[in-house]
This record gives C-alpha cells, structure tokens and sequence, in this order.
C-alpha cells in the first residue's frame, strides 16, 4: 500500500496496519534539523503521507524591498520578522470601500504551470491543492484585521461584498485546478484563538459559513476531498463543518480541544490531522515522553482510521533536534 493508498483508506475511516503521518518544518527548524542530520534532503526520509501545492507560494510575488515580499493581491508582507508568513506591512483597503479595488487573474501562470511536476514528483503521496488565506485571512490581509471585525458590525454590507469578490477568485481557480490529478483541495483561513472563534458563531455563520458551502461544493463534485487548516479553538463549529462537507481537519490541537474525546465524537463523520502538541510536548517534553505520548495517540486515534498523526502546526525553531529524531523514529516503527 502506497502511502497515497493509506491516507484514502483512513479518511474513509479504515484501519491501516500504519497509521499516515506528516512532519512539516518552518525555514528556520528546517535548517536546524537539517545541519543536525547532516543531510539537507532529510524530509525525502522522513516517510511524509501528504503533499500540498501552495498556490500563495507558487504564485508570482513582487520584492518591494529586500526581506519585504509583496504578494498577488498587493498585500507586503514583512518577512525580516517571520520567515515563513511575515507580518502585513500596508494597508490595501483603508476604507470599507472596494472602488478601486482590483482582484488578481485566478488563471496565476505560475501556479498552473507548477501542477505537473508536483504531480510527478509525488506519485505515492496523497496530493493536495493549498489554498491559504482562503476566506477571512485575505480579507484582513487586505483590510486589516481590526477593521473587518469592526466593519462585520458596522459595514456588513462591505464585508459581504469583499468576501464575495475573494469567493469569486476561489471557485474560479477551483475551475481550473479540478480537473488535475489531486486528491484533495486544502483549504487555510484561521478563524480561532486560543479561547474560541475569532468573531463568535453567529458571525461566523453570517458572513463564513455559505462561503465555504459554495467552495467545497465543486471539490467534493469533481471527486475530490476537503482539507482545511484552522488554528485555534472552533470545536463549536465542527458540527457546521461537517454539514458543509468538510472531510478532514487540522492542526486539531490538543490545547483547544480533547483530541481523544472529539475523534470520537466524529467518528465516520470527519477526519483530523495533527493532535501532537507543538506548544507544549514537542519543546518541552523529553525524547521519552514524546515516544510515550505519540504511542498512544497513533494507537488511540488511530484506531478505526479517520486520523494523519503531525505535529499541531509545522516545526518552530524551538523543537529540540532530539526531539524531532524521537517523533520521527515512532512513525517510522510502526
């Protein structure tokens, strides 16, 4: 079995003798790990299940000065601070007004002429299209994040309008890239903190929810299946997320929620992918009690199917390599 093969039998919630799991590094514990393995080709070994096509990476930026990247929507992004996402250095709508607002071509050249040596390159993993920042991280990138809370009560009808100039973009590109050979589409919009939703469940029902209904309508259409990456505490939507046709969730952090209570909950109703403490285990913890702890968790989650064992978030720099190395050899003895 491939482990495209294994990633397809758990989110339709069979068991597999492995259970499918992912480690994914920001660029800093990237180069970390790789200067302490003395191999910079080190995640070709690490047996990862999923690949993703970052259509925010793969499409064409501008570098409006050194360390400060502006991306396709004219948002700059401050990347001396964060070297992975960066921090929004201007201010694209200063007003609740889209008059002069100009939405980019969804037909990116760079990002469709980056799915067929993906696709080649990552026969026997279980692909996905990456479609970050999808609904209401474009927004605040564009408007402010402060602003759009504010405007959700005082300009719902910009807000409704703004949304729907972004759903637009999405399900054009999601035209385009349908018909390609992925597995699923994997979508990312942080709607948590740490203590629930950003901008509590009615708002997020009003102005959210039937937006992202339209966008995994066509993906689950064309055969496909529905990822999404939402940091923070939103257990009180799973059950919104499920009517939508949502098939798989992650970071599933173990801070915000009872990993073990919740797969059980929604067992043969939606899969998760993460469940290991990136806050607190994995910088914190000893290489035995990261063995012990993910032991349970692949045998306890695991079982049945519905669950990709990872890290609740890509790497950070404060991992300890021997930390890493304890993860990884616990996948990879299974």
């Amino acid at each position: 079995m491939t482990n495209r093969e294994r990633v397809h039998q758990a989110i339709q919630f069979r068991a597999t003798h492995i259970v499918p799991h992912q480690v994914e590094f920001t660029v800093l514990a990237r180069q970390k790990f790789a200067q302490f393995v003395g191999d910079p080709d080190f995640e070709e070994t690490i047996g990862n299940h999923l690949a993703v096509l970052s259509h925010r990476r793969a499409a064409k930026w501008i570098e409006a000065e050194p360390g400060h990247p502006m991306d396709e929507w004219g948002v700059i992004w401050n990347r001396t601070i964060d070297k992975d996402i960066g921090v929004v250095e201007n201010q694209v709508l200063p007003e609740a007004s889209l008059r002069e607002f100009v939405v980019p071509n969804p037909a990116s050249p760079e990002v469709i002429a980056a799915y067929p040596g993906f696709i080649e390159r990552n026969r026997d993993r279980f692909r996905m299209a990456g479609m970050g920042m999808s609904l209401f991280e474009r927004a605040w990138s564009l408007r402010g994040m402060d602003n759009l809370l504010v405007d959700m009560l005082q300009a719902p009808r910009f807000v409704h309008e703004l949304l729907d100039r972004i759903l637009e973009f999405n399900l054009a590109q999601l035209d385009l890239i349908l018909s390609r050979d992925i597995d699923a589409v994997h979508f990312g919009d942080d709607w948590g903190s740490q203590g629930g939703l950003i901008m509590g469940p009615a708002l997020w029902r009003e102005f959210i929810k039937p937006r992202i209904a339209q966008m995994y309508a066509p993906v689950r259409q064309a055969g496909k299946r529905v990822s999404i990456h939402c940091c923070g505490d939103v257990k009180e939507i799973l059950p919104d997320l499920v009517e939508v046709g949502l098939d798989l969730f992650n970071p599933f952090q173990p801070e915000t929620m009872d990993v073990f209570e919740t797969k059980k909950r929604y067992c043969g109703q939606l899969s998760f992918y993460g469940g290991i403490s990136l806050q607190h285990l994995l910088p914190h913890g000893t290489p035995d009690q990261i063995r012990s702890e993910v032991k349970v968790l692949l045998s306890t989650l695991g079982e049945g199917g519905g669950y990709i064992a990872s890290p609740s978030h890509a790497v950070t720099v404060d991992v300890p390599c021997e930390n890493l190395v304890a993860l990884i050899e616990v996948f990879q003895d299974q």
